[in-house]
Formats: C-alpha cells, structure tokens, sequence
C-alpha cells in the first residue's frame, strides 16, 4: 500500500458520517451466481459474446441493453432479462457483515441504492432475509443510473442527508463513480472486483472487516477496523 493509500484509509476511518447508502448486488448480498446464470442464458439467446458483459457490472440493465442491441430488440430483449433474473433467486445470500451492518446502523440513516428494477431489488433482498430499509433507490426512481450520480444524490435527498455527508459502499468501479460524482466518500468491498479496479477512499475484503459505531446522543456514524 503507497503512503497516498495509507493518508486516504486514515482520513476515512477519522470522519463521521450522516448516513450510509449501500449498493445491493455484490455489496450486501452475493446474488453473482444467480446474475450469471440468467445474463448467460439471455446472452446466448442473442448470440452476444460473453465478454461484452464485463463492461458493465454495476450498469442497470436497460443501459446494458441499450449498448448492446439495436433500438427494434431493446425492449422484447428487456423483458427477457427481467423475467430470467425474477425467476431465478437460488443462493442468493447476504454477504459477511452485512446482516451485522443492518442491525447495528440507525434505521432513518441508513440506504440502498441499486440498479435493479423495483421488483428485482424486492425479490433479492427477500430471498437474502436482509430487511428492507425504509429508502430503497433503484433505477425506476432515477432519470440516470449509475455511473451517473443520480441514484446516491436521490438516496441521500430522501435520507435527509446532505451527499456530502454520506458514506457510500459500493463493489463496483462504476458505482464507485456514481458515489463520487454524488460528492460522498466512498468504501469499497472486494467481493466482485479485483482491489487494483477500485478507486474509494478505503478498501477492504467484506463488511466483516469493519465495525459500525453510532453516536447515541447525535446519530452521527464512524467506521473502524476489526
């Protein structure tokens, strides 16, 4: 780790924060193999290589779609997606310390902001047992999604929160983005992504790593290390 990191990790871990948003797939549960196995079987249908899907982990789907199909197949190719991804929730699990971070963290300070649909994001968070907290972004409730800013600047709105103020974790390079176009700090999990693709302020394997301590007379949060 450079002197940089090091000075990064030190001013994170010495901030407190407002409010916590969380991505959801690959940060708080791990849905990977069930994400596999339906975008394999849709990619197959269309005759798309599969490498042309690694560019967009963390992308919500119609974008992916947009990029990869011409506008005719867009929508008949959509709903496909949908409907592979709704239908197939086995082993779809929270990842470590995920279940600890819900339990301990301030219910009206805490988020999810994904790029599922609304009722994708429903099924994944009841299939994991994880609760759904009171703000739940996803991208119907975005005009963009990630890597645009839009999704956290609407969960830190609906938070109360300035974005600024607000802690983001996320698993992916282009949620990272988003995070920082949004202007909050940023936490990054190992889980989907290898360490040398992420750019946040503090980097770590999995949420068992950290502890979640707030404030009891302002509700204001600080992360430390386990």
């Amino acid at each position: 780790m450079t002197q940089a990191e090091n000075t990064r990790d030190r001013a994170l871990l010495e901030r407190d924060f407002a409010a916590v948003i969380f991505d959801m797939d690959g940060t708080l549960i791990d849905s990977t193999p069930a994400v596999v196995r339906s975008w394999t079987i849709w990619a197959g249908e269309l005759g798309i290589p599969l490498q042309r899907l690694q560019e967009f982990h963390g992308v919500p789907a119609e974008a992916t779609v947009a990029e990869l199909l011409p506008p005719e197949l867009r929508q008949s190719a959509l709903d496909r997606i949908n409907e592979l991804e709704l239908t197939d929730l086995e082993g779809v699990r929270p990842l470590p310390g995920a279940g600890e971070a819900f339990r301990t963290l301030p219910a009206d300070r805490v988020a999810i902001a994904t790029s599922c649909t609304a009722p994708l994001a429903a099924a994944r968070l009841a299939a994991s047992g994880l609760a759904r907290p009171a703000v739940l972004v996803t991208v119907d409730d975005v005009a963009r999604g990630k890597p645009a800013p839009d999704p956290y600047l609407k969960a830190a709105e609906l938070l109360g929160r300035r974005p600024q103020d607000c802690l983001v974790v996320e698993d992916a390079p282009k949620g990272l983005r988003s995070a920082q176009g949004a202007g909050c700090a940023t936490l990054a999990v190992v889980t989907t992504s290898p360490r040398e693709a992420l750019n946040a302020d503090l980097i770590i394997d999995d949420l068992s790593q950290v502890l979640w301590v707030a404030d009891p007379a302002t509700g204001r949060i600080r992360v430390k290390p386990v």
